[in-house]
């Protein structure tokens, strides 16, 4: 049952004083709806159901512990928030740790803002609250990022505004969602960071992110480090790559190319056969030794 306490609300209108509240409201439609809705109350832990939609499956038993003798010391500062069910029956919209908390301690009660919320609404909100915690990981952000384009249908710049972040760095969040799992797990767990996971997601080959995922951790490298493997990784791959795109009638001689002109010339050759020659020089002195030998 609520108790309807004279209390002063906290959060957004902090003089704003609790009234006496009918407690037989069965819905938020119901005419004396907005009698309740909109309140700060005092209501029994044994009334209030979890959130369904809640993303977060894991809490931190000490950290719990922590909030439990802080509530025990000084209450609960910042409501809950709930939305009415039927009855005298209500639902977690957000702040099921200072609710789980104020159970641990064995409290009856436990402060509450009221209001009305649908189930695509409680997602929204409950994913946005999670997203604003700071001791989520990556991979934690970057799930819940996707589940709100997903489920609630939002573009990646809707997205952003809704969490409050720039739209390039929901971008780089989602992106880490290609790694590999292995390597979506190790930065879960904390073995990598994100610098590390995008770094690795420029990589196209699955083996090739799992083998410098592999080095980073035998080597402890740092982002920077495995950015430099990377780099050296794509540029070796670009060379193969232009090596194979070669015809052998160009390839056996570019090493004669490169002894006559004394420089190291760079050959390119398009699918029908055609290509280029290019002839670096390093002065107009060496300009002019190339031309002298082109005449």
């Amino acid at each position: 049952m609520a108790k309807a306490t004279k209390k002063q609300a906290l959060g957004r209108g902090l003089s704003a004083l609790l009234k006496e509240t009918p407690t037989d409201i069965i819905s938020a439609s119901d005419k004396n709806a907005d009698q309740l809705v909109g309140s700060i109350l005092e209501i029994e832990l044994k009334n209030i159901e979890v959130n369904p939609f809640q993303p977060r499956t894991y809490f931190d038993e000490e950290a719990l512990s922590e909030l439990a003798n802080s509530i025990k010391e000084l209450g609960v500062i910042q409501p809950i928030t709930v939305r009415k069910l039927e009855g005298n029956k209500f639902q977690l919209v957000s702040g099921e740790r200072r609710f789980r908390a104020s159970k641990l301690i064995g409290n009856d009660t436990v402060p509450a803002y009221i209001r009305i919320a649908n189930d695509q609404e409680m997602l929204e909100m409950a994913l946005v609250e999670n997203i604003q915690r700071k001791n989520l990981d990556p991979i934690e952000v970057a799930l819940s990022y996707q589940r709100l384009i997903d489920e609630i249908q939002l573009t990646q710049e809707q997205l952003s505004i809704r969490v409050g972040k720039k739209r390039s760095t929901v971008t780089n969040y989602l992106r880490l969602l290609k790694l590999d799992p292995i390597i979506q797990t190790g930065m879960r767990d904390g073995f990598i960071s994100m610098g590390h996971g995008r770094a690795l997601i420029s990589i196209d080959s699955t083996d090739s992110q799992l083998d410098i995922y592999s080095q980073i951790l035998k080597g402890k490298l740092s982002v920077r480090q495995t950015e430099e493997l990377v780099k050296n990784l794509k540029e070796g791959n670009s060379t193969q790559k232009k090596e194979k795109q070669i015809p052998s009638f160009v390839s056996n001689n570019i090493q004669n190319l490169n002894s006559y002109f004394g420089n190291k010339v760079d050959v390119s050759v398009n699918s029908k056969g055609k290509g280029k020659l290019s002839i670096p020089f390093k002065s107009e002195e060496d300009f002019n030794r190339i031309i002298n030998l082109l005449k």
